[in-house]
């Protein structure tokens, strides 16, 4: 049986492929979210079904208030996307989320979370300081696209 928790008259609940298209919407609509081909519905299908039950949605009836894509790799837990439609802020339902996926996470045995914010996201990198996150100074983040060649 799904967990749900009510925050005011909205439900907290597991992401569904279902809810992609208002998910994906309100990823576009927020400030600091950055999207990529690893957002595209069939991405977000593979992602949810490897990660059952730690990505979420709020809503209000049957509208999308906020999102957060979660998931681990059997060692560490990560939070890619976490979004609250404007009219919804400041109610502690992002804080609610978070601390939802945190402890899912820690049921499956995954004991830290990582997450990546855009430096100069300021909003964003205080929310996270004020939901217990610590910025790491000394780490940088490097990417490569897989199908690319090496140098030589």
């Amino acid at each position: 049986m799904e967990a749900v928790t009510e925050i005011m008259k909205m439900q907290l609940s597991e992401m569904k492929i279902e809810h992609y298209e208002a998910v994906i919407m309100l990823w576009k609509t927020t400030e600091g979210i950055g999207l990529s081909s690893a957002d595209s519905r069939e991405a977000i299908a593979s992602y949810l079904a490897r990660n059952p039950g730690l990505s979420l949605v709020a809503l209000d009836d049957e509208r999308v208030a906020g999102a957060l894509l979660c998931g681990h790799d059997g060692r560490r837990g990560f939070i890619h996307h976490l979004a609250v439609a404007e009219n919804y802020r400041r109610q502690d339902l992002g804080r609610e989320m978070v601390e939802r996926a945190l402890v899912q996470l820690r049921l499956e045995g995954i004991e830290k979370c990582h997450l990546f914010v855009f430096d100069e996201n300021h909003g964003a990198i205080s929310f996270w300081k004020q939901v217990g996150f610590t910025q790491r100074p000394e780490l940088s983040t490097m990417s490569r696209m897989t199908g690319e060649a090496s140098s030589p």
